[in-house]
């Protein structure tokens, strides 16, 4: 049985290894006009930087996911974390253009990592608090960002992009060894409750018959579709808002800064807030954490609309409604993840993930490019309203349609797994 000591031992550990990676990852926005002037390039040159990046990341996806599912997660991890260090320093050394875009695509390997935290710690936490444990993993993101943009701009300007690199791909050396020597694996299924004490849990393994399965779990199928559409909105934002924000109502840096800041502050608090009331609504009803996923972007869609549609002077109630708004577009996220380890076989659940990301990916590569057509052919608003409240809309559907069918899909979960814990009582 593990301890409460160890779990929350290892959740931290990857809160922080989550929170680092995110700001390595994220920093290159902020260092992208000391960057361009170092190589001498245009924007477009630079755009392909990132664009490579994404494209590794999207195809290591699969691999990640296989890989966790046979072998040693915690080793995989802090190999995974070792090449955030490595390709990170290899990225700050590159002396030319070419060599700059070819190592920033390398760190792409390490970002499609995450599948092998989700599924070990499912094994570190009961089916009932994981979709809190998730939300607060996921506060890693935003507040990644913030620490990214702190050290961008507080050593940037006074160390240089490549020594900022330097220095954050040296913490992912420092973490791939806290992982490698403090992180241990736990047997697969071990936290769920038909099997928990049992041995010889090893037995259940891997197998593509079990994989290829995903597909005929209609609730997942249903989730997967929800994840491409459900990235739009994201993406969308995070490209264009802050454009949004200076060309069309007229933000100067200061004012974005107050606009933005507390707004990021609120949406980092609705990733643990979501998976809170997930994980209570799921204790009374397997349709819960569905119910909260569904809530969150309808609400998020309706606030939206408000909140774009606030006059152009009312700087304050813009701000105001846009947190809001924050609060509420990320309760579909710990969810989602929850939903899809609530219904799959633990020897999968990373190959799961993996799928429902490498699927995600697809849809983060093209919103921007929408938008942009959107917003050449009418303006910056109504791109980013067409397609967050159209995507959210549809993502409102799904889950609503995932809510109708989760239940036999997770009482069969429970079934084959009680079968199994009857099997391992049997041969003890």
């Amino acid at each position: 049985m593990k301890s409460n000591g160890s779990r929350w031992f290892v959740f931290g550990v990857f809160f922080v290894f989550m929170l680092l990676h995110q700001a390595d990852k994220l920093l290159i926005g902020p260092l992208t006009s000391q960057i361009i002037d170092t190589f001498k390039i245009s924007y477009t040159k630079m755009g392909a930087v990132t664009t490579g990046a994404l494209i590794i990341g999207a195809i290591a996806y699969p691999l990640w996911g296989f890989l966790y599912d046979r072998y040693a997660r915690p080793k995989l991890l802090a190999l995974a974390s070792f090449l955030w260090g490595a390709t990170t320093w290899l990225n700050a050394i590159a002396p030319t253009y070419s060599m700059f875009i070819i190592t920033r695509a390398s760190t792409g390997i390490d970002d499609s990592s995450y599948p092998g935290i989700y599924s070990l710690i499912s094994d570190y936490f009961i089916p009932k608090v994981r979709g809190k444990v998730y939300g607060f993993l996921q506060l890693t993101q935003p507040l990644g960002y913030l620490i990214g943009m702190a050290l961008a701009l507080i050593l940037g300007g006074a160390l240089g992009w490549r020594k900022v690199f330097y220095l954050t791909g040296g913490l992912g050396i420092v973490l791939a060894a806290v992982i490698f020597f403090g992180v241990k694996d736990v047997p697969r299924g071990g936290s769920e409750p038909e099997l928990q004490g049992l041995e010889g849990l090893g037995k259940f393994k891997f197998e593509w018959k079990t994989a290829f399965g995903l597909f005929k779990k209609r609730s997942l199928v249903i989730l997967f579709i929800q994840g491409f559409f459900g990235v739009f909105p994201w993406n969308v934002i995070t490209y264009w808002f802050f454009t949004y924000l200076e060309k069309e109502r007229g933000y100067n840096e200061g004012t974005m800064l107050l606009t933005m800041m507390p707004a990021i502050l609120i949406l980092a608090a609705g990733y643990p807030l979501g998976g809170i009331l997930g994980d209570r609504l799921f204790r009374k009803t397997p349709r819960g954490r569905a119910i909260v996923g569904a809530a969150g972007v309808l609400l998020g869609a309706v606030l939206l609309q408000i909140t774009i549609n606030v006059p152009l002077s009312s700087t304050l109630t813009f701000a105001v409604m846009l947190c809001f708004t924050a609060l509420f577009i990320p309760f579909a996220s710990p969810n989602v993840i929850s939903i899809v380890y609530d219904i799959t076989e633990p020897e999968i659940r990373s190959t799961a993930n993996a799928t429902q990301c490498f699927i995600e990916s697809i849809g983060s590569a093209l919103a921007p490019l929408i938008a942009g057509i959107i917003a050449d052919a009418s303006s910056l608003k109504n791109a980013i309203l067409i397609i967050c409240t159209s995507t959210w809309g549809i993502c409102f559907l799904f889950f609503v349609i995932t809510a109708f069918f989760v239940p036999r899909d997770i009482d069969l979960l429970r079934s084959k797994l009680a079968t199994r814990a009857e099997t391992l009582k049997a041969e003890q």
